[in-house]
């Protein structure tokens, strides 16, 4: 059983993911029942999201720092526990301002956990399995969006949003107990995976930058997605289904393909990606008209981003310049701005150029995104050959002690 321990608790963490993916986008689905319930309008139902949003953005890296010396174990598993808590609460509120702070105290707990979880998956195994280890963890999010999430919406239809968001809460409670009770017991600065394996500060603030873009650009196409194949593809208000469960699938091949390289090719990964995803936007904005095409390209551009967020959690324990639960935390609110950013920018094309255009233009922020990452590419000096041996810890304080002084 000992054996199996990281494994469980690595499954644990993914889930952990799910959970708060789905908690975060599940209002979305269930607004005009919520809405009747709690007597507000839809439109303040959705500031249970934007708000949400807001929190994540605003209090990942503070809660970090705040955090730091805290042993994962624990930590993780409160966090859930509050995800577990406010969850609860919000099903069983019936006003909306309390439903609204339970929301907000539970997206700081989503902020924090997305900051530590990607170090804490990867120190359950050997530094050479690191991006695997991400890769899983990440395939939470993935599940979460194409399956979970429209799993709980349809349980909110059919027995009430309360009874969804209750359910959600029974999954968090059980891979809390989970992490409680099988994660190791390190500090939280123990490990490999507690510091960048080769830390470069100019490398980690590229990524950072590419983070940003490469979630912007496929926001822009996404958040616009049903606009586009009724649209410009001419398919029916109802094929949505099949074209989110299409993306879905490809997504968890994203995954699966990262899970599967990240650990031998991590640096052009990343560019490879990146390429895949401008490809398939700056298609759609091509052949975007013939439905059998723009379903595709809408599958490997999901395929890509899914890919895109798995490989930088690889990419940041590389390179990390101080502790590796900082600097996730830097890239986990560089992907939430980007969320934002994107929404933003595509609705200014919708209004504007209409909604072709979302597909160009998110091709282009795409193929910025490559140029920095390849530039992050060439700034890494050679790297040792994948059948010798990494640094050990002598080495790899020497490193961080001279870019911490640089």
């Amino acid at each position: 059983m000992a054996a199996k321990r990281p494994v469980v608790a690595l499954i644990a963490l993914s889930v952990g993911i799910l959970v708060y993916v789905t908690g975060e986008g599940l209002p979305i689905g269930l607004s005009l029942s919520m809405a009747a319930d709690l007597e507000v309008s839809a439109a303040r139902v959705g500031l249970l999201v934007t708000a949400y949003g807001a929190v994540v953005v605003v209090a990942t890296i503070p809660l970090t720092v705040l955090t730091r010396s805290v042993p994962r174990r624990p930590l993780l598993a409160s966090l859930l526990g509050g995800f577990v808590a406010t969850t609860v609460v919000t099903a069983l509120a019936d006003d909306f301002l309390v439903v609204l702070v339970a929301r907000m105290v539970g997206a700081a707990t989503q902020a924090l956990f997305w900051a530590v979880v990607v170090p804490a998956a990867a120190g359950l195994f050997r530094p050479e399995w690191k991006g695997r280890a991400v890769a899983v963890v990440f395939a939470g999010s993935t599940v979460g969006l194409a399956a979970a999430l429209p799993a709980a919406t349809w349980l909110g239809q059919l027995a009430g949003w309360r009874a969804a968001f209750l359910a959600l809460s029974t999954i968090g409670l059980v891979a809390g107990v989970t992490i409680a009770a099988v994660m190791p017991s390190s500090r939280a600065d123990e490990g490999h995976a507690a510091h960048g394996a080769t830390p470069d500060r100019r490398r980690f603030r590229l990524l950072v930058v590419v983070a940003t873009l490469g979630t912007t650009g496929a926001l822009i196409a996404y958040t616009y997605i049903a606009t586009f194949v009724t649209g410009v593809s001419g398919l029916a208000e109802d094929a949505m289904d099949v074209v989110l469960l299409v993306r879905g699938l490809a997504s968890l091949a994203g995954i699966a393909i990262v899970a599967a390289v990240a650990d031998r090719w991590p640096r052009p990964l990343l560019s490879g990606i990146l390429t895949v995803q401008a490809a398939a936007l700056v298609g759609l904005s091509a052949w975007g008209s013939a439905a059998v095409l723009a379903v595709v390209l809408f599958a490997v551009a999901g395929l890509a981003f899914a890919a895109l967020t798995a490989a930088m959690g690889g990419r940041v324990l590389e390179v990390a310049p101080g502790r590796s639960d900082v600097a996730a935390a830097g890239v986990s609110t560089a992907v939430n701005v980007g969320i934002t950013a994107g929404a933003l920018v595509g609705g200014l094309l919708l209004d504007g150029p209409g909604v072709r255009s979302t597909a160009l233009v998110g091709g282009l922020v795409t193929v910025v995104a490559l140029a920095l990452a390849v530039a992050e590419q060439r700034a890494a000096a050679p790297g040792p050959r994948t059948d010798r041996p990494g640094p050990g810890p002598a080495e790899q304080d020497d490193r961080r002690k001279a870019v911490l002084t640089a």
